[in-house]
């Protein structure tokens, strides 16, 4: 019976070590380790640019390199085509309210497919009260996700970006006037809700070729969403 007992404690003492080592290397896995959550329409899902990178497989590259005792891992959500309605359908999918849960950040980017979708599938002509319903719709929708995402981990950062004038080379004032509305609705939604930072995107289409830096009438190409993902690096302390 001597003879167990001593063996127990000699396996007990011989598992502390392990024990100890592996809940500190958790800890410290979990604390070099970052995950970020991109979500939105094409625009995140990067369509336009010959990579297949966007701006999210630029900015997880520039993350990275600026970093050398931790890591982040991005995971890109986002869906062609999705409007706000349909973003905040997505993220309450049991296996994707999972993924929420294990960010440290979040980057949503939703909103346009909302505005010329709404208008009737282009921005030509402009149609006033089809504009202002989809606004109001939308609001509701962006408030109800930054809630949802929030809530599914109270100590991520969420990262808002605004829209931008798709179509800055026809009718640019009617239709900035418009984007100008809808980004300022999306700031004082944003101000509502904590860890979370509005983004603005509308200048850094200003006085640039189309051609050089869109892949169609509103999808960046490569050089387009390299200037996306610097304006989130120079406005978020990853």
């Amino acid at each position: 019976m001597k003879v167990l007992k001593f063996a127990a404690i000699a396996v007990l003492f011989a598992l502390i070590p392990v024990i100890y080592f592996s809940f500190f290397a958790d800890e410290t896995e979990s604390s070099t380790k970052k995950r970020v959550i991109a979500l939105g329409d094409s625009l995140t899902y990067g369509y336009g640019d010959k990579k297949e990178e966007g701006y999210i497989g630029r900015l997880e590259e520039k993350v990275n390199q600026q970093h050398t005792k931790r890591s982040y891992h991005f995971q890109n959500l986002g869906i062609p085509g999705q409007q706000s309605d349909q973003l905040l359908a997505q993220i309450v999918k049991p296996d994707v309210a999972e993924d929420l849960s294990e960010a440290d950040v979040f980057i949503i980017n939703i909103g346009t497919n909302d505005l010329i979708k709404n208008n009737g599938g282009d921005l030509f002509p402009l149609h006033h009260d089809e504009i202002m319903d989809a606004k109001k719709d939308y609001l509701d929708h962006l408030d109800k996700i930054l809630n949802i995402v929030g809530t599914a981990n109270k100590d991520a950062d969420i990262i808002v970006l605004g829209l931008y004038n798709p179509y800055p080379d026809k009718d640019s004032d009617k239709i900035e006037a418009y984007v100008d509305d809808w980004n300022k609705s999306m700031m004082k939604e944003v101000k509502k809700h904590e860890n979370v930072k509005y983004v603005s995107t509308n200048l850094l289409f200003k006085g640039k070729s189309k051609e050089n830096y869109f892949h169609d009438s509103l999808h960046p190409n490569g050089k387009g969403y390299e200037l996306i993902a610097d304006r989130i690096m120079k406005n978020y302390d990853f």
